[in-house]
């Protein structure tokens, strides 16, 4: 019964958000214009604030989409869960209510398990490394096909850099990590590797991090530098720690049952909309980076890159987390998702 509530309610706020869609472009869906032109007008939702990569992303998607399209077809973005958390963003692309979503890849490992070739941590340490293993054709290949027995198409991946730790404690060697409570997401894998380090990982709704920093319930915290700094979590913090743990991959991905209903050419514009969004959203992220470091050191936070014993220290104690994720993902795609990896690592 609850989860017959929850669709009636999704549906019902789907229909107030398209009818908005309606108005502001005459038609949802396919819609005869008095010119006589064909039009379309379809939803893609978020969970992120306006002010992030993930909003850039779909809003040059949006517009190449429309751009290429001559204005035939409009995607209406729809950002801070206004159609819902990441949970329900999934399920109603699944069933093809919401065609497209655009949103970090940890919440989709509970729905494709392979998902979690992401989570093995500390793979890499620049983040061109990382675009260059995520857009590998034999990669891509592999890992489209994980989308695909989801219920989805892949259309792509942006990012936010990689995630960093911000904490109160000066971290010079692995044994300050111990003991720190640290927040993290409920994600069993990102948990075990603050385990390994020694810290104590405490998954807490992100809308609690801020107060929980303020009023010590958590020592320190994870996420990258653009959440740290326009949620200014920064404030509670004297360190920003570059560990560099995980890249914060923002995929985009589209319905297969919509994309099904779509003409060739409808397709072709959709995938080159994609490409172009992706390559544009990256450029921002890096120029983005660079101005929230600036951010965070004028304010007085201190950054600190770990040395390279910190480093192998840190890779050499999450190894069981490498092996782990190794176990339960596909091997074919694991190997393809290391092909970038630098030898001596």
């Amino acid at each position: 019964m609850m989860k017959k509530w929850k669709r009636l309610f999704r549906n019902s706020l789907l229909t107030a958000c398209m009818t908005a869609v309606v108005a502001l472009v005459g038609g949802c869906g396919r819609q005869q214009a008095a010119d006589g032109v064909q039009r379309y007008a379809w939803p893609l939702g978020t969970s992120s604030p306006e002010d992030t990569v993930t909003q850039i992303y779909a809003e040059k998607f949006a517009e190449e989409v429309y751009r290429l399209s001559d204005g035939k077809m409009k995607i209406q973005v729809y950002p801070n869960s206004v159609l819902g958390g990441d949970r329900e963003l999934l399920e109603s692309c699944k069933d093809g209510d919401i065609p497209f979503v655009v949103q970090n890849t940890a919440p989709q490992v509970t729905f494709m398990p392979d998902i979690a070739v992401f989570d093995m941590p500390r793979v890499y340490d620049k983040i061109e490394d990382v675009r260059a293993a995520v857009d590998d054709p034999d990669f891509l290949a592999g890992i489209s096909r994980v989308y695909q027995k989801g219920g989805y198409r892949l259309l792509g991946y942006s990012d936010q850099g990689f995630r960093v730790m911000s904490t109160n404690k000066e971290i010079a060697s692995i044994d300050d990590f111990r003991g720190q409570k640290i927040r993290t997401m409920e994600n069993s894998y990102h948990m075990q590797f603050w385990k390994e380090l020694g810290a104590s990982p405490t998954p807490m709704t992100f809308s609690e991090v801020y107060i929980g920093l303020q009023q010590g319930t958590i020592d320190a915290q994870e996420n990258p530098y653009e959440v740290i700094v326009s949620n200014k979590l920064y404030e509670q913090q004297k360190y920003i720690v570059e560990t560099n743990h995980l890249p914060h991959l923002i995929s985009l991905i589209v319905s297969s049952e919509f994309m099904d209903t779509l003409t060739q050419d409808q397709q072709k514009i959709i995938r080159q909309a994609a490409e172009t969004a992706k390559t544009f959203s990256r450029d921002q992220s890096d120029q983005r980076i660079a101005s929230r470091i600036k951010t965070i050191e004028d304010s007085g936070t201190k950054v600190i890159e770990p040395d390279d014993q910190l480093k192998e220290e840190m890779n050499k104690a999450t190894e069981p987390v490498y092996q782990a994720i190794e176990k339960s993902v596909d091997p074919n795609l694991v190997e393809a998702y290391l092909s970038k990896r630098p030898q001596n690592k």
